[in-house]
């Protein structure tokens, strides 16, 4: 069963979910996503930690909104409620003006602008799938990298990997995740 419930599409998990309030159908949904909301996250807040608890804050707020009404494309909803409760917790800091939050925050209403976030978060979604494919190590240093924003050295710290070997998975993580990119996009074709 568990196989097989990472392949449920996302709109069939949410039609469960509104059919019988099954809190599980919810949880594999959020938990898919876990990921792309921490870099969401930390490419707005620039902190681990705060990251980690603004990914559960918009955790509760999804499970509440869900509660008032139908959601349609569950990713590109729940990526702009993580962006917009950034943005909020940015401007409550004063790093980013009121006038700027609000244009930002602004939903994708036009059609080019859903079609455009659709395209986004589905290489996103190809991004995640793949990086899970790498070998440990080079996910381990991606992610640190790329979506911590974590230094060669700090990186090396955190792991007991060389500089060397840090630079290395790295490198080969990169190449190796865009080798499986394009053969994820050759596959579709």
């Amino acid at each position: 069963m568990q196989s097989s419930q990472s392949t449920i599409p996302d709109s069939e998990l949410l039609n469960h979910y509104y059919n019988d309030g099954n809190s599980k159908w919810l949880g594999l949904l959020l938990q898919r996503y876990t990921l792309l909301l921490y870099g969401v996250c930390m490419k707005y807040l620039k902190n681990e930690d705060e990251a980690k608890d603004a990914v559960q804050q918009v955790f509760e707020k999804a499970i509440k909104e869900l509660d008032k009404y139908k959601v349609e494309y569950f990713k590109s909803w729940i990526y702009m409620i993580a962006k917009n409760h950034c943005l909020m917790k940015l401007r409550d800091k004063g790093k980013i003006p009121k006038e700027i939050t609000e244009r930002m925050m602004a939903t994708p209403a036009e059609e080019s602008d859903r079609t455009e976030l659709l395209q986004k978060d589905e290489l996103l979604e190809k991004l995640n799938g793949s990086l899970q494919e790498l070998a440990p190590e080079q996910r381990i240093c991606i992610e640190q990298f790329y979506l911590q924003k974590k230094s060669y050295l700090d990186i090396a710290e955190a792991t007991g990997f060389t500089m060397m070997q840090v630079k290395s998975y790295i490198q080969n993580g990169k190449r190796n995740l865009k080798m499986l990119l394009l053969k994820q996009m050759k596959h579709e074709r």
